[in-house]
């Protein structure tokens, strides 16, 4: 029993170990400072030339979009009302995003009230940032509180987009970079949830939606893709 002890000990030592040499390799990759750019006109004309690129005014004209996140969480996000009815487990809230406190939840068909409702809308408004940035982020680099660099980088021009009030993790920044059309085929993230720095995540697969406008259908983060399933738009 003692030298089953001590093996299963040294294994989970290495598997510990295993973690930290990985995360300090990646810490050590992954380290890189925010870039310094132009605000102002610059930044902003290039932000411009990115929405007209991915048809932003039709989506803002948009009624319905839906999808889900990972397998488990479900949206069906009406644009034109600012409401989303978010689906996860037995819980379905009606999200009302510009006026919280006039959104209502339900488990198992039956309507909640007090501190269960307020947390079931907490955990909705903490999945719907999170998870409707992975598919409509471009759409939202003139969001209040944002502000946008234009940032020269490998011979390159990027949009650096730093989000300093909203959503759940304000102070979070994100560098886009275009291709030839101004249509986005990447970012690198400076996120507070995410100890590394200067992540790369890419953005391609860009198809027209039934709205007019293209939504990209596969992000991919370590090569790994992101997943968005069931994407839908309503007009």
């Amino acid at each position: 029993m003692k030298k089953t002890f001590r093996y299963l000990l040294k294994g989970i030592l290495a598997f510990v170990a295993f973690l930290l040499v990985t995360f300090i390799v990646l810490k050590l990759v992954y380290n890189d400072d925010i870039p310094k750019g132009i605000p102002g006109t610059p930044a902003d004309e290039m932000a411009f030339k990115l929405l007209d690129a991915i048809h932003h005014k039709e989506f803002t004209e948009a009624k319905e979009i839906h999808w889900t996140f990972r397998g488990d969480h479900r949206y069906e996000w009406k644009l034109q009302q600012n409401m989303v009815a978010v689906y996860w487990e037995d819980y379905r809230v009606l999200y009302q995003t510009q006026y919280p406190e006039i959104s209502f939840a339900f488990k198992n068909g039956k309507r909640l009230e007090g501190e269960e409702q307020q947390a079931a809308i907490d955990d909705a408004a903490f999945h719907f940032n999170n998870d409707s940035f992975w598919v409509v982020a471009p759409h939202k680099i003139f969001d209040i509180g944002t502000t946008r660099e234009l940032v020269e980088e490998n011979g390159k021009q990027k949009l650096l987009v730093t989000y300093h009030s909203g959503g759940t993790t304000p102070g979070d920044s994100y560098l886009w970079e275009v291709d030839e059309n101004y249509q986005p085929i990447a970012f690198k993230m400076w996120v507070r949830i995410i100890p590394l720095d200067g992540i790369e995540v890419t953005w391609s697969n860009w198809e027209m939606t039934a709205g007019g406008f293209p939504l990209s259908r596969k992000r991919s983060l370590f090569g790994i893709e992101v997943p968005v399933t069931d994407l839908k738009v309503i007009p």
